[in-house]
This record gives structure tokens, sequence and C-alpha cells, in this order.
């Protein structure tokens, strides 16, 4: 009895801790002490995790370290905007063109960037070929892969053809050994892939967590604008496409990319969504090869469409990615349908479809109320501006009437919900580029007609979507 007593003391002296738990937000980086279906700080559903809570002396002794964020506030007196010099933020091209035009041409002096795209879409492959580029520049480059060995890296490069790659590789996931080497090393750029596998010391949490990711990013984001070196973060991607971790990564670096396209087929696209340093919604095409992604030039031939001869349902778009006039086709099938027609697009955006059926049949006469409606972009580009509302209604009216419009045939505008045909930005622009492919023909906003007359493109300028028709009608 002696012993039980003894033994159930000690129990109640020492019991079990249960580490406290609390809930992130995914979205915000807010925290709440349950579970709810809501995030109170930012309104977003099902973005709630649970984590860890983190001591609070952890937290103070964290940011009275020399590499924490104390010193931010001390960084530069409080002066007015006018007596600040501005300068423009030189730039070190990375000597893969097509990412270049992305960066906005070239990488920063202690710029952050953040690179997010599905597994196996050539991440890896596209750093180590621009860390390469930029070694055989003169600038010393530091490749820090925790997803990867050593040997895995190397055997990489020897696939792409860098046998004699000088980047330096280090093999680490642990933060503060990370900085350690990037002061030791002094490199010129960074890459961190990726940042989901890092992990500091002075947190609990497991690597890739909430607080992990937001602390391991902030620490190397500081660490880029007090040395200047260049850190480029790798990111893993949801389901859904965003980027995987807190929401406010995006918001602590100065650039984000998105890699885009299917893995099945061999061309990539990488999009700027956020540049402080350049144009955002820019737009790179590569193709893997067996050397790695090389730049596409004119990436117009990727999204036409080789036909023998002109076929119903189909029209050419001049659509503006950034900076960058593209010509893409547009797709469409019009077949009989059930008591509920089916409307399906691809590559455009779904509610903006029905809206422009509800115009074709009330402005232009064409019913599509009880019929099948398939809309598709070829390439697996995503189109987003409203330039393309003519292209789409009139490669509809082509599939239903069966009527194939003429080669060399191309159309661009926005559509209002009164049936008026809106001009589109930088029209000239989509002109010329229409022109130099070899187009003859263009139906475009009244307001985009050009001034001069371009060599080998007759332009139809028009104020209505009924005028549009009349056209197109006519030329068939």
């Amino acid at each position: 009895m002696r012993a039980r007593a003894a033994a159930t003391a000690r129990y109640s002296a020492h019991p079990m801790a249960k580490d406290k738990t609390t809930f992130i937000c995914n979205a915000c980086g807010g925290t709440s002490p349950r579970w709810l279906g809501k995030c109170p700080a930012c309104g977003a559903w099902n973005s709630l995790i649970e984590a860890v809570a983190e001591p609070a002396s952890a937290g103070k002794n964290r940011l009275s370290q020399p590499q924490g964020y104390a010193g931010l506030a001390n960084v530069q007196a409080v002066m007015p905007l006018s007596a600040i010099e501005a300068q423009d933020v030189a730039r070190t091209p990375s000597g893969i063109e097509e990412l270049d035009r992305v960066l906005g041409g070239g990488i920063v002096e202690g710029g952050v960037v953040l690179i997010g795209g599905d597994p196996g879409i050539g991440k890896s492959t596209l750093l180590l070929q621009a860390m390469d580029a930029l070694h055989r520049v003169g600038l010393p480059t530091l490749y820090v892969t925790g997803e990867e060995s050593g040997a895995q890296v190397a055997l990489r490069s020897r696939r792409l053809g860098l046998e004699a790659s000088q980047v330096n590789v280090l093999a680490e996931i642990q933060l503060e050994k990370i900085l350690a080497t990037m002061e030791a090393t002094q490199p010129a750029v960074v890459v961190i892939d990726s940042i989901q596998t890092v992990y500091s010391d002075q947190l609990s949490s497991a690597p890739g967590s909430v607080a992990q990711v937001r602390e391991c990013a902030a620490h190397l984001t500081r660490a880029a604008k007090t040395t200047g070196i260049t850190v480029i973060l790798v990111g893993h991607v949801t389901k859904e496409g965003a980027l995987a971790g807190p929401r406010v990564l995006e918001h602590m670096v100065d650039t984000v990319l998105y890699f885009e396209g299917d893995t099945h087929s061999n061309f990539r696209l990488v999009r700027a969504i956020k540049n402080r340093f350049g144009a955002v919604n820019e737009i790179g095409v590569f193709a893997m090869t067996e050397k790695g992604l090389k730049g596409v030039t004119n990436p117009s031939a990727i999204f036409l469409s080789q036909h023998s001869e002109p076929v119903p349902g189909s029209c050419v778009l001049v659509t503006l990615e950034g900076t960058r006039p593209m010509l893409v086709e547009i797709q469409a099938l019009v077949d009989q349908g059930g008591p509920a027609p089916r409307r399906l697009s691809v590559g455009l955006d779904r509610d903006r479809l029905a809206m422009l059926l509800a115009v074709l049949s009330r402005h232009a006469g064409v019913a599509c109320a009880d019929q099948d409606v398939f809309v598709n972009a070829v390439g697996g580009v995503r189109i987003s501006e409203p330039a393309a509302d003519l292209a789409v209604m009139l490669s509809i009216t082509s599939s239903l009437r069966g009527r194939a419009l003429p080669t060399g045939f191309l159309a661009f505008g926005e559509v209002g919900l009164a049936g008026e045909v809106r001009p589109a930005p930088r029209g000239q622009e989509r002109l010329k580029e229409a022109a130099k492919l070899g187009f003859t023909m263009a139906v475009v906003p009244k307001a985009n007609a050009p001034k001069k007359a371009i060599a080998g493109l007759t332009v139809h300028a028009v104020e209505r979507v009924d005028e549009a028709m009349n056209i197109v009608r006519g030329m068939g």
C-alpha cells in the first residue's frame, strides 16, 4: 500500500503535460483558440489549421536575436519623401530571356522572389538553369535544397547538360544553418527549394506548418534586405492551385511567380502575379526538352491549331499578356442539347460565357437557349481579359451556322450587356502582331481602328454586335 501511494504521488507530481494548441488561419495568419468554420479575422471559410501554440518566452527570445526584427525600426531616420533620393534598381539578367521578361528585366539586388507551381512542373529545373547562367556571368550563387540530396541535384545538372557547373549546393533544412552559410559564403543569389521544408530551431512546430513557413520566410526576407542577397523561394501549391501555407507569404516577398501548364504537355507558362520591380501579368513561355526548359520566342504558334482548311467554330483572338500580344485560337462547339443544356468553358470564365450567350440572343438574334455550348482556349492558356468577348461570340455563331470563318481572320473587343462593342487596350499593337503573323482580316471595336492602314490587313471597325455578325455573314 505504501509503494502504491508513493507511485501515485510521483504520477500526480509530474503529470503528462499536454501541448496547448491553437488554430491558425491559412489565409491571413490570424489565430483562434478553437476551430471555427469561418476565420474571425479575414472571413475565409475552412482556412483554420490546428497548430501547437508557441510559448511566450520563445517569441520574446526570438525577436531579441540579432537576426530577428529588432533592428527594423532603426534602419532609417524619419525623412520627408522629397528629401529621399530616388534611385532606379539595377537589374542583372538571368541569362534566360523568358524568365527575365517575367521578372521585369532580371533579378534585383536584395529582392525576394516566390515561385509556386504543381509538383514536377519544372520549378527546380528552371532555377538550376538560371543559377548556372548567373554563375557564368560572374555572380556567386548558392542552391539550398531541402527536398533532395546533393547527389540528386548533381544528377539533374548532368541531365541538363551542366556537367561543369560551379553552382554551390547546400543540402540543409535548418534556418539557422542556412543563414550562417549565407553570411559565411556571401552569395549574390540564393535559392531555397523549398520554403515548406525549412524549419527554425526556435519553434517546436513541424516543417511546413503555418508558423514555420511564416517565420522562416520572414527571417530570409530580413537577411535579403540587410545584406543585398537576392533570395528565391520555391513554394508548393494546394489542389486549388494557391500557394500552400499562409497567404501572408505573398505579402512579404517582392515578386510572386506561378508556374502553369499541363504536366502532360511540353509547354509551361510562368506568370507574374505580383512584382514590386516590374509589370504584373507578364507571361513567359517555356518548352520542356531533354536539356531542360527552353524559352519560346513566338508563343502564338503554340496556341493556334494547324488546320488544313478552315473549320466551323474556330476564331483567332489577339490577347494581351502583360506587355506581349499573343494570338490564341478560341474554339466553340454548339450541339443539340436536352432539357438542361450544358455550358462548359475551358480557359475562359463560365459566368462570362453565360452572359455572352444572353447578349447573342437579345441583340444579335442568335438563340442558343436549347443548345449545348462548349468553349475552349487552345493550348491550355487561361484568358481573363474581356477583350475575348467578340471572338467567343463569333466562334459560337460559326459553330451554330456550321460555316467556317475565312482564313486569316481574327477578332477582339469587349461586349457590353447593351450589345455595344467596347475598345480593348493597346489595340494597335494587337493588330501589328497579327499582321506580322500573316493575318489579313480583322473585326475590331471602332475605337481601336488604326488611323494609318496596316499593310496586308483589312480592318472592319464595328460599334455593335449585330454589325460584327452582318460583316461575318457577308464574308461567308
